[in-house]
């Protein structure tokens, strides 16, 4: 089984704690994220410092790019693609923005000023507009982590304006860029509203990783808030979760199955404790 542990499983520590954490809790790979990554490259170190803690053992993606005004976006990719590169990884994340939720918020209760100078990526557009602005960042990354000899996988969120799976494939559709692939997150696909089935009908191969992770329901209205509807432990939630492992199965996908999870309570227990209790979790659904 492939099961890669994100950084969120050792939530409030280093990237070379996320390592030995994922090391020490039996999994076949780790899953580098920032903040964590950016804080420890802006510290002085490169991502060549990583190799000796990592001894070989496989990173699974290294994330995330996240949507951004072009030069900072530019920035962020390279550095990302760079560390991809670096310690072997396959893949770079590239999620759809804008990433900041309370962005999202507030333009849908009419109070984002337009002095406001938060990032507010597709808010606003068009349909056939947001999909377009999305595709020419998508794009941007795959080119990107091409010179670096990595792909990318998309995660639309939830919150987003290009938040389904139909908008990606339009949008992987339209770019025409062989490295680019999707990240199945569950929480972020329920809560956008697609399903199992629509999940099951992807072709395997266009598949990267999974984000296997749970949540509460969202009211029928609101702007999915991950800091609400995330803040449960993995199998506690709503989210049918055998339903959705079962799903990425039925496409045939063998690849990386990440654990996830964004619980205030569980981020303060030991790290080792929740990241060995989430390995088993995913290995039962798996089995």
């Amino acid at each position: 089984m492939n099961i890669s542990m994100n950084s969120t499983a050792a939530f409030h520590g280093t990237t070379l704690r996320d390592i030995a954490v994922a090391k020490a809790a039996g999994f076949d790979a780790v899953e580098l994220q920032t903040p964590k990554l950016f804080r420890f490259l802006d510290a002085g170190f490169t991502a060549r410092d990583l190799l000796p803690a990592l001894d070989g053992f496989p990173v699974s993606g290294v994330g995330a790019i996240q949507e951004a005004p072009e030069e900072e976006f530019t920035r962020d990719a390279t550095r990302l693609a760079d560390v991809a590169q670096v310690v072997g990884a396959p893949y770079v994340q590239m999620c759809t923005g804008p990433v900041d939720v309370r962005v999202v918020k507030d333009f849908r209760a009419g109070t984002l000023h337009p002095a406001d100078l938060r990032f507010r990526g597709a808010l606003g557009l068009s349909d056939a507009d947001a999909l377009a602005e999305t595709a020419k960042r998508v794009a941007l990354a795959a080119d990107i982590a091409a010179d670096h000899g990595v792909g990318v996988y998309l995660e639309p969120l939830a919150w987003s304006p290009v938040n389904r799976v139909s908008q990606a494939l339009q949008i992987f559709e339209s770019i025409q860029r062989p490295n680019v692939k999707l990240c199945v997150d569950f929480w972020h696909f329920w809560a956008a509203g697609d399903t199992p089935e629509d999940v099951a009908a992807l072709p395997a191969d266009l598949i990267a990783a999974v984000h296997v992770c749970d949540g509460l329901h969202v009211p029928a209205g609101e702007v999915p808030d991950q800091s609400v509807s995330r803040n449960v432990w993995t199998g506690a939630g709503d989210i049918p979760l055998q339903e959705w492992v079962d799903a990425c199965r039925a496409t045939g996908f063998d690849g990386w199955y990440c654990t996830e999870i964004f619980c205030d309570k569980v981020a303060e227990l030991d790290d080792h404790l929740v990241a060995s209790t989430l390995r088993n979790t995913v290995r039962m659904l798996l089995a």
